[in-house]
C-alpha cells in the first residue's frame, strides 16, 4: 500500500496543474463540469447594490470616510497600505476591480483575492483551499473566499474553548 501514496499524490498534483479554472473541471461526460455559484457573497443586509447610494465617481483620495464605520473599525487588510477603492470599482461601486483595472463582479471575487494570495487561490481552484460540494467527477459548487473569509478582516479570529462537560460525580443529585 505505501505505493499508493506516491501516485495520489501524483494523481492530485497533475489533475490540479490542468485545472487552470475553477470551470476547467471536467464532467463525467468529458464535456466541461458546470461550475454553480454557491451562493451570493454575504452582503450586510440592505447595502447592496452599493450604486443605491453612490452614484458615480467619488474622491479616490484614501481618507477615514464619514459612513461605514462598522466596515471602518474592523477593517484589518493590510491596513497601512490598503483602503477601500482598492478592492472597489471607484466609477462603478457594484462591481470590484483588479489591479489591472479590469472590473469584476462581486461573484468572481476570488479573482481579486487571487492576485495576492496566489498560493491560496491555487489551492482553491484544485480543491485543497476553501470549500467546494459535489461530485468528484462532475457539477461542483464553489464558495467563494468570502464565504469563509470576511474580506475586510480576512484572518480567523481566534476562538476560546468551551469548559470541558460535567462528569457525572460533578454533577449533584
Amino acid at each position: 500500500m505505501a505505493w499508493a501514496w506516491p501516485r495520489i499524490l501524483l494523481g492530485v498534483a497533475l489533475g490540479g496543474a490542468l485545472l487552470l479554472e475553477p470551470g476547467a473541471a471536467r464532467g463525467a461526460d468529458g464535456g466541461p463540469a458546470p461550475l454553480y455559484q454557491a451562493e451570493p457573497p454575504p452582503f450586510t443586509p440592505g447595502i447592496f447594490p452599493c450604486t443605491q447610494c453612490h452614484q458615480g465617481p467619488g474622491d479616490p483620495t484614501r481618507r477615514r470616510l464619514g459612513f461605514h464605520d462598522d466596515v471602518q473599525d474592523r477593517f484589518d487588510h493590510d491596513a497601512e497600505h490598503r483602503w477601500c477603492l482598492d478592492c472597489h470599482d471607484n466609477a462603478d461601486r457594484d462591481v470590484l476591480h483588479l489591479s489591472s483595472g479590469e472590473r469584476v463582479p462581486f461573484t468572481a471575487s476570488y479573482r481579486l483575492c487571487g492576485q495576492c494570495h496566489g498560493d491560496k487561490f491555487r489551492d482553491w481552484r484544485v480543491g485543497v483551499h476553501g470549500k467546494r460540494t459535489g461530485q468528484w467527477n462532475g457539477a461542483k459548487t464553489y464558495y467563494l473566499c468570502v464565504n469563509c473569509h470576511d474580506p475586510h478582516s480576512p484572518r480567523f479570529k481566534p476562538l476560546r474553548p468551551d469548559p470541558r462537560p460535567q462528569r457525572p460525580e460533578e454533577m449533584g443529585p
